[in-house]
């Protein structure tokens, strides 16, 4: 048993112990030992040998690939051109691949992708997170919209062309059933095929799932971060999705406009909520993992993420029971030595520090509450309850308190 003990980390009384038979557990940590980890996915492997200068990543507890690049053996992404015939336009209206799902020969990109998945994800890397980057199209006809329902336009010409007769009504229906079945069997084989060949690998979708709570910018003053119902649902829908998937890659990427508020904090908040309760629902017998993107500066932009949104992103993570977050980011990172130095400032600096409170907090929480046989999460999600380490020392001090925190185990039958 563990003990029933709250832990203070900095000034927050944090940690409770609550034993509860109806929380499902949770999978081991991918690192032993470490129940939240902080991945490294910007592609910084040029910043050394050209120009000198050195990330330290592992001395901030930062899990990179060896050399820092982008896909390798603890984290790989895969993009629409490396695995299969992914069906897509480009942004000028060209179709590769058929540009549809319904125009896709799933087993000739079945033929390919064993290919592709053989060379992407060699043999012996036996574990480690890989990600499925495909964002074109959505496979629910209604998430289609701005640029992508051109999706849905050439999916009712498809079946308009193959039904000369039949009304628009008829035809609008039967390409939205055309169009989902086959995003969805494209995505399904694809994700099975994965499995079959790296089963032990963590396979998923990035941005699956999406909570659409990008209404910050319409009415800043009333903005809540809620998930609409509408999008709740469809992600209910997403079921057979979920229950395919090895892990979730929801996004938390900030925009400038948020930098410090209180609506970055929600934007953060509901997004990764909506990610825990699909990752609840997927599984009958265990929370599947997830692994939050999530980026060292604000989108369109070289300005680091201020003190206060480094909490309200890893933090944030970290404290509603998420497995690790991952810090993405293009090859602008290591473009020049002036964009190398930038980056190293910022790992020293405030990133590099709080990364290595939040991943110190939540291994010795779990440490010295429950032996390392899960993790620490917030009893109440809307609480303001932080992983956090006391500024003056490495050691939690620990008091009886209010209940704050839940223990989340880990699923024994597959430690």
């Amino acid at each position: 048993m563990c003990n029933p003990w709250v832990a203070w980390l900095g000034v927050l009384p944090l940690f409770i112990l609550l034993t509860q038979a109806a929380l499902k557990p949770a999978m081991p940590p991918v690192i032993d030992s470490q129940p939240f980890s902080i991945f490294w996915a910007a592609p910084t492997m040029y910043c050394m040998p050209f120009f000198n200068v050195n990330m330290n990543l592992q001395v901030f507890n930062i899990i990179s690939n060896p050399l820092e690049t982008q896909s390798g053996s603890k984290i790989a992404i895969i993009y629409p051109n490396e695995l299969g015939y992914y069906p897509y336009f480009s942004q000028d209206g060209k179709s590769f691949n058929g540009g549809i799902p319904q125009n896709v020969s799933l087993s000739e990109h079945l033929r390919k992708a064993a290919d592709d998945i053989g060379e992407a994800v060699p043999w012996w890397r036996s574990e480690g997170l890989v990600v499925i980057d495909w964002e074109s199209w959505k496979p629910q006809w209604d998430r289609n919209r701005g640029s992508r329902i051109i999706y849905n336009n050439h999916s009712l010409a498809f079946t308009r062309n193959h039904h000369p007769y039949w009304s628009e009504m008829k035809v609008e229906t039967v390409a939205r059933e055309e169009f989902e079945n086959a995003g969805k069997n494209f995505m399904n084989v694809t994700l099975t095929l994965a499995l079959e060949m790296r089963p032990k690998c963590l396979w998923g979708f990035y941005l699956y799932p999406d909570c659409y709570n990008y209404d910050y910018r319409i009415n800043p003053e009333t903005y809540t971060g809620n998930c609409p119902n509408d999008e709740i649902l469809r992600n209910d829908q997403l079921l057979w999705l979920w229950e395919k998937s090895a892990a979730l890659y929801p996004s938390i990427y900030l925009d400038k406009i948020l930098k410090s508020s209180l609506n970055a904090l929600k934007f953060v908040h509901y997004r990764v909520r909506e990610a825990m309760r699909i990752a609840e629902m997927a599984r009958h017998d265990y929370v599947l993992p997830v692994f939050i993107f999530s980026r060292p500066f604000y989108l369109h932009s070289t300005e680091a993420l201020s003190q206060e949104d480094l909490v309200h992103t890893i933090g944030e993570s970290a404290a509603l029971g998420a497995a690790g977050v991952i810090l993405w980011g293009g090859y602008e990172y290591s473009a020049s030595k002036e964009n190398c130095l930038s980056m190293q400032q910022s790992i020293r600096g405030p990133l590099g520090h709080y990364a290595v409170n939040v991943t110190s907090a939540a291994k010795l929480c779990s440490q010295n509450l429950c032996n390392n046989h899960g993790r620490c999460i917030r009893k109440t999600p809307e609480s303001s309850f932080y992983l956090h380490m006391p500024e003056s020392s490495g050691l939690l001090e620990y008091t009886k308190v209010e209940d704050n925190i839940r223990f989340l185990s880990y699923h024994e039958s597959v430690i």
